[in-house]
């Protein structure tokens, strides 16, 4: 009985404090009404349609698609893709983050780099440079026939291929940080105590690992799933589930078999992240001495080195010629026919997609700023206010994190293209469907940050400014966010990056009047123009490198903070 009269007791304190400050509550209701319409209302959409036909509760393209092996084949093909490139990027980033926090490797600075580079780009980039490697045409197709004798670069080998260059990098920056955590001392002294190498990995730095390897695991598991863009230029006769619900949609123009699909993916990717969220992420198993330590096992036998250092450099070289491909191919006259090379790709790249160009960076100035300070503005709220709704605050708003692109792209054509009472006005062919879409899919990133950055922030000096008389308002503007700044800015440069290389979602609500430069990339490809792709994913890139080394020494000004490749992670 106590313990509910304090609990009362704290909802009517909290109540209070609202009360007292009434553009606060303001502000909290806006930021509730914004996540209903702009995150809930969508997936609710997406449920609706699969649902519903003719407004009656029907069950039958549930049943279609668990009855008929063209439905439900492409989600065991979707999971089984997954598993191989969850386990393939895992292995990679564990090998590379060993190395880099655990080995006296040189060059440490440049294999991190070229590690991380994918994740400026889009995925389908490496989509399009596997085809110009190891497609019909392809510069490596005659050697490798010789060798292997026929093969083929589209399907089930081609995706796992491009996915884990993809996003091996998302599990090396997350094993990275784990890696670092744990001092290397704990394996020193256990080797001063005779244990062997072997031993001291197998009981030691293993098993402190473990929570970040199954985090890894699943975040890469549920970027692959998610995919969009790399089964679109690759995939051959290996159907998954993103590309068939778009097809559905696109091709057959059925909204509610083509949402049925959608949440066919969206159930084991939401399952897999809240698994890593909420699971995984409460089991921590590093040891923290209070002593930071930079420090790397001296004692490396050969066969160690051997293994760790030609799988990072072999991954490298694979970065390397991938991305250089990319840059060669843009300057080719006519890839696999005729080698000579020209500029007149870049001409007609201009020709054609400036207006894709203008327009992907005027979307995404506008949608960075706005996804930064409410990314920020929430997690102050759930950091530092108490108030009823907290914890679904968070919840909703990390949700499009989780949700695929290609079921968030679905909701927002479903529930944007009529007046309905919480959005009296309809959106789809406008440019703010776009901008709104960009800002509530990239804004958990912001969230994250932002709520790292006040947990090492001392409550009490914003404690001090309100007991001075400031309320919060004026406090959050001008104590906590000077603080934060460091992170607002790396969040902004996440948003940034995603927003100029987006596809899965954004593929379905674009329009003739606002296009993006990524859709345009896709138009090449599927039209076999790799060369005229090719350059402007060359210039998407450039663009996406020169915001970010802004953003970076915008942080450095402004003091130190997280770098932006770790909030890109």
């Amino acid at each position: 009985m106590n313990s509910s009269n304090r609990k009362i007791q704290e909802i009517t304190g909290n109540l209070r404090l609202i009360w007292k400050e009434p553009l606060l509550f303001i502000s909290i209701l806006a930021i509730f009404y914004c996540l209903i319409v702009f995150v809930v209302f969508p997936i609710f959409q997406v449920f609706k349609t699969s649902l519903f036909i003719d407004k009656q509760l029907n069950f039958s393209n549930y049943s279609a698609i668990f009855s008929k092996r063209y439905y439900y084949q492409p989600f065991f093909n979707s999971m089984l893709l997954g598993i191989y490139t969850a386990t393939l990027g895992t292995i990679i980033g564990f090998i590379f983050a060993y190395a880099l926090t655990r080995t006296p490797m040189p060059f440490k600075n440049f294999f991190r780099v070229t590690a991380t580079f994918p994740i400026i780009s889009p995925p389908f980039v490496v989509a399009l440079s596997a085809i110009l490697l190891f497609g019909r045409a392809g510069s490596l197709n005659p050697f490798l026939t010789k060798i292997i004798g026929d093969y083929t670069i589209y399907g089930l080998g081609g995706l796992i291929l491009v996915e884990t260059i993809a996003y091996a990098p998302t599990a090396f920056l997350v094993l990275y940080g784990i890696l670092q955590a744990i001092d290397p001392s704990l394996e020193e002294a256990s080797m001063d105590l005779g244990a062997s190498r072997a031993k001291v990995f197998s009981t030691i730095t293993l098993p402190l690992s473990t929570p970040g390897i199954a985090s890894a695991w699943l975040l890469v598991f549920i970027q692959s799933l998610a995919d969009f863009g790399n089964p679109m230029v690759i995939s051959g006769n290996y159907r998954v589930l993103s590309v068939q619900a778009y097809l559905q949609i696109t091709g057959m123009y059925d909204l509610s078999r083509g949402s049925t699909l959608a949440i066919l993916l969206f159930i084991p990717t939401i399952v897999a992240f809240f698994l890593q969220k909420y699971w995984v992420s409460r089991k921590s198993y590093v040891t923290v001495t209070g002593k930071p330590t930079g420090a790397t096992i001296k004692q490396l036998e050969w066969y160690i080195k051997l293994p760790v250092y030609s799988c990072c450099i072999i991954f490298t070289a694979i970065v390397f010629l991938f991305y250089g491909t990319i840059v060669h191919g843009s300057f080719q006259t006519l890839w696999g026919v005729n080698p000579a090379l020209t500029l007149k790709h870049y001409v007609e790249m201009y020709q054609v997609g400036k207006d894709y160009l203008i327009d992907s960076l005027v979307l995404s100035a506008v949608a960075t700023p706005i996804a930064g300070i409410i990314g920020i503005f929430i997690s102050f709220l759930v950091i530092r206010k108490k108030f009823i709704g907290r914890g679904v605050m968070e919840f909703i708003s990390m949700l499009t994190f989780a949700v695929p692109g290609t079921v968030v792209g679905i909701g927002y054509i479903l529930a944007f293209n009529q007046k309905t009472v919480l959005l009296p006005f309809i959106m789809t062919g406008t440019a703010w469907i776009i901008i709104i879409l960009l800002v509530f899919r990239n804004m958990p990133v912001g969230i994250r940050a932002g709520i790292a950055a006040l947990q090492q922030i001392d409550p009490s000096i914003e404690e001090a400014s309100t007991d001075l008389g400031a309320d919060s308002n004026t406090t959050f503007r001008r104590i906590t966010l000077p603080m934060i700044a460091p992170a607002f800015f790396s969040g902004l440069a996440y948003n940034f990056v995603k927003a100029m290389t987006c596809i899965s979602a954004i593929i379905f609500v674009v329009s003739g009047k606002w296009n993006l430069i990524t859709v345009a990339i896709l138009g090449f490809v599927d039209n076999s123009r790799y060369a005229q792709a090719a350059a402007m994913s060359n210039l998407l890139i450039i663009i996406v490198l020169i915001a970010l080394g802004i953003i970076q020494l915008i942080v450095n000004r402004i003091g130190r903070g997280v770098r932006t490749v770790d909030i890109i992670g």
